[in-house]
């Protein structure tokens, strides 16, 4: 077929003027040092922000900011139907909370950086000049297809069992005459903009993705839409320009996009642009009994980024918790450097593991126990009355009232080589320490098996030489008094081999003691709790147990 495809770009670009010479120039190349990485997170704002974000976000960051380059965000919203008012502000707010920088990129009052605009569907005007230089070229025309030809041809295909799309001798505008596309065009009929691929299915190429290793890849030969009916680009176009043009050096994205490589590819080719480098990550499982499955939106909470504040994970356990997912030699790394900050760890992608990240609930716990555990009480009291003020504001308001008061109870444990690990999330903060405020104080309930009398005698004994001046030491010596005053025994061994010849033990004079004190059988070291609530509050306590027994 002749077609003079100066006059076609013409005739569906009229009003561009501007020439692929003059965008470049707009667009000038990064002075970076060598091996600057720079690579961009591009979500589409839907309005939900999770972990799988965060893992992308992570790794591009790393790359970008271990190797002096630059990482920036853009924003894909040429899909206008899915869009979700605010929902920039929120992944942008979101991101930043959980350590995420961008050094340029869309913001909250706008863009900031050189490349933008950073918002896809602001950028409608240097998308038609490439699709211009396409159709000049040849390597894109106009296809008029309505909907229901397009879903006859998806039926034919189905029937006949050949593989969906637009190709071969479904893609029926692919070599139509100017003449017919004219007609169509002055009858105002709507048209979307096709890439003409030159691709077969019989042909396959090698390709270094650095997740994947070495790939085998089909050639794609469907004519895929650049862009849409109202002139909007399809994803696969917009992101093709953009990475270009911003000089992206490497594209972190799941691994849900392989299946579209084999076009971008063809893509970058056609339009005369370089490849960035593909890291293509592995989808966040988790095991379901004996099997693993994706983590889903609808089934696990343990998804969405909210989850991990609502919860009270502190931004630093699940940054530590994402990277020991991501590296399996961070772990050996943070044992080897337990104060060092978690950016001096030399992340790898090489590492990362081609199949996915196991999200493991329990290790998460584990991982933040150890994270509140170094942390001194100070740090633990600003954390938890943020944490507070939004998701329990009766509790932030007490912890506020005295923070010295909060912060000696917080200290608690703290420091030396083997600190406690009482806490996972700040959640856990109120049934770990509300015993120390009256009005969280919850009734003790004591062991059936030991009278009433019995515990009021220990209580009564143990106010009498009770002292807040005893060192640790006496304090214990005079519970152990008390215990052998009346029939207990303060040897273990003697209790477990002959049970029946004693009452008790000094462990339940000791609990009666803990249970008046702050209503549970477990509780942080007695004596330092005794401290920490003074005299007054103490004596009252157990004078107010005795009284109700």
């Amino acid at each position: 077929m002749d077609m003079d495809y100066q006059v076609l770009a013409e005739l569906l670009f009229p009003n561009i003027v501007e020439t692929v010479d003059e965008i470049e120039a707009r667009f000038p190349a990064r002075q970076l040092p060598e091996g600057a990485v720079v690579s961009r997170m591009a979500p589409s704002p839907t309005g939900f922000v999770h972990l799988g974000n965060l893992v992308q976000g992570t790794i591009s960051e790393r790359m970008c900011h271990q190797s002096g380059g630059v990482l920036f965000l853009r924003v894909e919203d040429t899909d206008a139907k899915r869009e979700v008012p605010g929902a920039v502000e929120v992944l942008i707010d979101t991101l930043k909370h959980y350590g995420i920088q961008f050094d340029e990129g869309a913001t909250h009052d706008g863009d900031n950086g050189i490349y933008g605009p950073y918002r896809q569907r602001q950028r409608a005007g240097i998308y038609h000049v490439y699709a211009k230089k396409l159709v000049c070229e040849g390597k894109a025309y106009p296809c008029f297809c309505t909907e229901e030809e397009l879903n006859a041809m998806r039926e034919q295909q189905e029937a006949a069992k050949e593989n969906f799309g637009y190709y071969g001798k479904y893609a029926i505008w692919r070599d139509r005459s100017l003449a017919d596309i004219r007609e169509k065009l002055d009858a105002g009929m709507p048209w979307v903009l096709r890439f003409r691929s030159t691709g077969s299915i019989e042909n396959q190429f090698k390709f270094d993705d650095l997740v994947k290793g070495k790939l085998t890849i089909t050639e794609n030969n469907i004519d895929h839409v650049l862009l849409k009916s109202d002139g909007i680009p399809t994803y696969h176009f917009a992101h093709a320009v953009d990475d270009h043009l911003m000089h992206t050096t490497h594209v972190v994205r799941g691994d849900e996009w392989m299946a579209t490589l084999p076009f971008h590819i063809q893509l970058f080719k056609a339009l005369g642009f370089k490849l960035p480098k593909y890291v293509h990550i592995g989808p966040l499982m988790k095991m379901d009994g004996a099997s693993k499955r994706k983590l889903s939106k609808r089934k696990d909470p343990e998804l969405a980024l909210t989850y991990y504040k609502a919860e009270g994970f502190p931004i630093a356990a699940v940054r530590e918790y994402i990277m020991t997912i991501l590296n399996s030699n961070f772990e050996d790394w943070r044992r080897a450097n337990p104060d060092a900050n978690i950016d001096d760890f030399k992340f790898s992608a090489k590492k990362l593991n081609p199949a996915g990240s196991l999200f493991d609930y329990a290790k998460l716990i584990d991982v933040s126990k150890n994270v509140i555990s170094r942390m001194d009480a100070q740090e633990v009291y600003t954390l938890l009355v943020e944490w507070a003020a939004e998701f329990d504001a009766d509790f932030a308001a007490r912890l506020e009232s005295d923070p010295d008061y909060a912060k000696s109870i917080l200290a608690i444990g703290r420091g030396g080589k083997k600190p406690r690990k009482d806490m996972a999330t700040w959640k856990e903060a109120k049934p770990y320490m509300g015993f120390f405020y009256d009005a969280y104080l919850e009734k003790p309930v004591f062991d059936e098996k030991f009278e009433k009398s019995v515990v009021r005698e220990a209580l009564n004994r143990f106010l009498e030489q009770f002292s807040i001046a005893d060192d640790a030491a006496v304090w214990f010596e005079k519970v152990k008094a008390i215990t052998t005053e009346m029939g207990f025994t303060t040897d273990m061994k003697a209790y477990k081999a002959d049970p029946s010849a004693f009452p008790g033990t000094v462990a339940d004079i000791s609990t009666f003691i803990r249970q008046a004190v702050t209503g549970k059988t477990n509780s942080p070291d007695l004596y330092t709790v005794m401290q920490v609530l003074g005299y007054d509050r103490t004596v009252q306590r157990i004078r107010a147990t005795i009284e109700s027994l």
